[in-house]
């Protein structure tokens, strides 16, 4: 049953008419003649009965459902975690100095390809606007990644190594979380950094006869998705490819006297294919959207 709200001037007035009745019936018992009596009563119940109808015509004030609110996860913060996943690793070396005289021209001593586990973490911030999230990360992660292949230098008695233990990360992210509840789609890209090390060993022995070591940078594009599982909790697949470039590494025997035996040019690729989970802080992680 619905009942009507009366506005308080409808009140006001059905509460005027009905003290002008009281005053007006007892006026009217003063009067002489009957008649006069009935018409005067008749006339003032007509009108309360108008204004009350009135009332009762009103109805219910329309009801406005409240919208409906869900969860969405705040990317805004710090985080750190962890990762874990699969590096790869292209080499290809060209011989452009042999025992400092110019190879001319310089000639190809063929690729290494190395596929290895690796772990790692990153630490970062983000905030978001909307539904876009923006961020700053640092990565570091610990590799094995070595391989070797056949070199004509020396009459294919020799063969290079390469090898990679270190990678690096500083990357900033744009991402977009308002597609799905949870959820982060994001590019990022910036700098990158391996530690790399360098020998020329007889095939036959393993005997290093020449080394080099170098810190490469270079830079580095990738995407990724993140999901929160859990207000402080997210976990997400990552790929990022490391464009490292060339290089001209000189290489120094490694018995006396110590020379400066060759100069390679080594270009070099990196994939990295990784999940992680992060822990968040710094911020509300669940926030009402309409």
């Amino acid at each position: 049953m619905i009942h009507a709200r009366i506005p308080l001037s409808v009140m006001v007035e059905t509460q005027t008419l009905q003290g002008r009745f009281t005053t007006l019936c007892c006026f009217a018992t003063g009067l002489r003649g009957g008649f006069v009596n009935k018409f005067l009563i008749a006339a003032v119940l007509i009108a309360v009965s108008t204004v009350s109808a009135n009332a009762a015509d009103l109805g219910a004030r329309p009801y406005t459902k409240v919208p409906a609110v869900y969860a969405g996860y705040d990317w805004s913060g710090f985080y750190v975690g962890g990762n874990v996943g699969d590096a790869l690793s292209r080499n290809c070396w060209s011989n452009t100095v042999f025992l400092g005289v110019a190879t001319v021209p310089s000639f190809s001593e063929g690729c290494s390809n190395a596929a290895e586990a690796t772990l790692g973490g990153q630490i970062g911030y983000r905030w978001q606007s909307i539904s876009w999230v923006f961020g700053l990360e640092a990565q570091g992660n610990w590799a094995d990644l070595s391989a070797s292949n056949p070199s004509p230098l020396l009459g294919g008695t020799t063969s290079n190594v390469s090898k990679i233990d270190a990678i690096g990360l500083f990357t900033g992210q744009v991402g977009y979380s308002g597609a799905w509840e949870n959820s982060l789609i994001y590019v990022k890209g910036g700098a990158a950094v391996t530690n790399d090390r360098y020998n020329g060993i007889v095939t036959s022995t393993n005997f290093v006869f020449d080394t080099a070591r170098e810190t490469r940078w270079g830079a580095v594009a990738g995407i990724g998705g993140e999901y929160g599982f859990a207000p402080n909790w997210s976990f997400g697949i990552e790929w990022d490819h490391l464009f490292m470039g060339n290089r001209n590494i000189g290489f120094v025997s490694t018995t006396p006297p110590t020379i400066a035996f060759r100069t390679e040019s080594i270009r070099q690729d990196v994939d990295l294919v990784t999940a992680r989970i992060n822990y968040h802080w710094g911020a509300s992680p669940v926030v009402a959207r309409y």
